[in-house]
């Protein structure tokens, strides 16, 4: 009755209560709160080098700033040794920073505990699980006791109760199961029928089952894992294959990331030339200016308002173009996938925005007391590709293809996996077990007939349930089979069916894949050839633009010429130089992009992935396993070998030399400034171009090419 009348004052109590939205409740500060904007307790900024940046230089500071001559190797060595994340020039690490390649994505996916290696080797380890459980029972009977039943028989039923089980379980590559497991399970009765007041009851079963059809088999095993549903695999090859992708979409990454650290060596050479041609032509052009203003002032000849202000607005002009290529705006450079996948030059004027973004991409401050200055010079020399050659390396070592190859083989070992579901599960069942009962774990003597027929009335003796199961003189065993299948097979037919379209898309984008290969190798070489055309016409140009212009300015020294002449003449001759300077960057950069379209990027550049480090304990246990391995009996059990995934390592230059010294976290003191970069054209160490300085040859008009000497 208590109860009750307690659950309804306790509805009573909360049915007169008032929701607070009834009321004229201000909620001003719930929404203040709620939602507010709020910091993670995280450190800000997490490099506290960042704080003492130096601000940007400006316009007016070249006079006092110092460089640091850095070759495309140094550039190439310092971003590899200070780049932990392979960045781009995009900004992609600000607006999706779960699509930016790192030193640690393969580690990633190799420790994954849900489908890396080791959770899929996981699935084979040794289980061990355990349980003690106590319970007391107290329960009162509806029984009707009278007379001498009522002195023999209480009317309540007290049990104490306890239970111990331990088990070690272990799942073969086989599909199969095997476990040994001991109970022991005690019980105290107040039933006066029984024999003991308390028992043991102790016993030892060694289980097996093995499937015969579906789910067994080493190499369903090794693909899907065991307990694998359709359209599930989690076996250690799939798991192996998707660490496999891992390694090539780091080694993708690390190649766009070289790329683009040429790209923006490359832009800050071309800036540099630029701004040296930009400044040349103001210095003509203030001369000029200089000179008819004299002649202004004098009132001579040739030095009238309209040709003073015509020389005047030329300097400006020339003046404004120093500053734009000293400074430059932010707008795009070269970078990947700006026309060509590994990047289309676009010479912008900038020589600090240039630098900046080098800067960025080798890990060094955005600004400090030195501008990076490019000491390499672009190759001249020319480069004939064999397209039978590059062709076919292109269709066998270039990234995404293998990438691609790995998917493909992961879907053929799904489809695999996929049509054993379609198998009746078939299960062999075999189970022995030890038993042993008494009324002490550790009696003095065991359990025997005699004991179990003792007299009413008479105590029997002490017996040992540990005892009673060592002599095994109760055994049991049991062997059987288990058959489970579905009548019809549908949602395992639609996983074959869904693994073969899997594997005919990934053959077909396999395709396409080669074909867009071909496509951009065959523009990459094309664009080689054209570059270094246009180079040599470019120098003719420049040199036909310099001699007019000498020419020019004679002539109107002696009044032959009007003054607009002269300085066009000054701007052709400015133009035709810039674009010099522009297509030497353009053929540079159309080597480098036939390398990258065939795969070939990283060898270019001398560049080596390698493994890190494991610890020592995992070499001793790899050494311990190997010889193992040598030792073992081959056996055949009659079941098929699992398939071969790979076909070795890519090339010989994946196996890293030692490699050198990173360099310190702070930059070398770079010599004192000795005015502009005077540097040879000699072809980089490595790289398949001549190893001597190279020079354009002017070819006069009328010959059909110009060569490289």
């Amino acid at each position: 009755m208590w109860p009750f009348l307690a659950a309804v004052l306790t509805l009573i109590g909360c049915s007169s209560a008032k929701w607070p939205g009834d009321q004229k409740v201000d909620l001003l500060h719930y929404q203040q709160v709620a939602t507010e904007i709020e910091s993670p307790t995280v450190n800000a900024p997490s490099d506290e080098r960042l704080l003492s940046t130096p601000p940007p230089g400006n316009i007016r500071d070249a006079a006092t700033v110092q460089y640091w001559d850095l070759s495309l190797e140094q550039a190439m060595h310092y971003a590899l040794c200070h780049s932990r994340v392979l960045l781009d020039l995009g900004g992609t690490v600000l607006r999706s920073p779960e699509n930016i390649t790192t030193n640690y994505g393969v580690a990633v996916q190799e420790t994954d505990p849900q489908s890396g290696p080791e959770a899929a080797l996981s699935a084979f380890d040794v289980q061990f699980s355990s349980s003690l459980t106590w319970e007391k029972r107290d329960t009162p009977e509806n029984v009707n006791t009278f007379g001498l039943f009522s002195l023999l028989f209480e009317p309540v039923d007290r049990e104490d109760l306890g239970t111990f089980q331990a088990k070690l379980s272990k799942v073969t590559d086989t599909g199969g199961t095997f476990s040994v497991t001991h109970n022991v399970e005690y019980a105290k009765t107040n039933n006066p029928t029984s024999a003991y007041p308390s028992d043991w009851n102790v016993n030892l079963v060694a289980e097996m089952r093995q499937p015969l059809l579906q789910g067994g088999g080493v190499e369903f095993n090794r693909i899907a894992g065991p307990g694998a549903r359709p359209g599930v695999f989690n076996g250690v090859l799939v798991a192996r294959l998707r660490t496999d992708v891992g390694l090539a979409d780091f080694e993708i990454g690390l190649r766009d990331f070289v790329s683009n650290v040429e790209n923006a060596y490359w832009d800050l050479y071309f800036a540099y030339r630029d701004l040296d041609v930009k400044i040349k032509a103001r210095d003509e052009a203030l001369k000029t200016w200089r000179n008819i203003n004299a002649k202004h002032a004098s009132g001579e000849r040739g030095g009238e308002a309209d040709k003073e202000a015509q020389a005047r607005e030329q300097y400006f002009r020339f003046e404004e173009d120093v500053e734009n290529a000293l400074v430059g705006q932010l707008v795009d450079g070269t970078r990947t996938n700006n026309g060509t996948t590994p990047g289309t030059f676009r010479g912008q004027p900038g020589v600090r925005a240039a630098e900046r973004k080098l800067r960025l991409l080798m890990g060094l401050p955005a600004t400090d007391d030195r501008l990076l200055r490019p000491s390499d010079e672009p190759s001249l020399a020319p480069i004939v590709f064999d397209w039978s050659q590059v062709s076919s390396e292109a269709l066998v070592e270039r990234e995404e293809l293998r990438r691609q190859r790995w998917v493909i083989k992961s879907r053929e070992l799904e489809l695999i996996a996929s049509k054993n579901f379609l198998l009746p599960k078939l299960d062999f069942l075999a189970q022995y077990r030890w038993l042993g009962m008494g009324n002490r774990l550790d009696g003095a003597d065991p359990l025997n007939t005699n004991t179990l027929a003792t007299p009413p009335g008479v105590a029997p003796p002490d017996s040992s349930a540990y005892r009673t199961l060592t002599d095994g003189e109760f055994q049991e065993w049991q062997l059987g089979f288990q058959l489970n299948m579905p009548l019809g097979f549908r949602k395992e037919a639609a996983g074959v069916r869904n693994a073969q379209l899997h594997l005919t898309q990934a053959r077909c984008l396999l395709q396409e894949q080669e074909r867009q290969v071909a496509n951009d190798l065959s523009n990459a070489v094309s664009d080689v050839d054209r570059a270094y055309t246009v180079l040599q016409t470019d120098i003719n140009r420049t040199v036909a633009a310099k001699d007019q212009l000498q020419s020019l300015e004679a002539a109107y020294g002696a009044d032959k010429v009007e003054l607009f002449v002269l300085l066009d003449a000054q701007r052709r001759y400015a133009e035709a130089l810039t674009r010099y300077y522009q297509v030497r960057v353009e053929y540079a950069i159309a080597i480098r992009n036939v390398h990258f379209e065939k795969g070939s990027l990283l060898q270019y550049y001398e560049i080596a992935m390698s493994e890190g480090a494991w610890p020592g304990k995992a070499y001793h246990d790899a050494a311990q396993r190997e010889r193992l391995r040598g030792r073992a009996k081959q056996m055949d059990y009659g079941m098929r070998r699992p398939p071969v995934v790979s076909q070795g390592s890519v090339c010989p230059a994946e196996i890293a030399p030692e490699p050198p010294a990173c360099p310190a976290d702070s930059a070398p003191e770079p010599p004192p400034p000795s005015g502009p970069v005077e540097v040879s054209a000699t072809a980089l160490p490595g790289r398949s171009e001549s190893d001597h300085p190279v020079s354009a040859t002017v070819v006069p008009p009328g010959k059909q090419d110009a060569t490289g000497s």
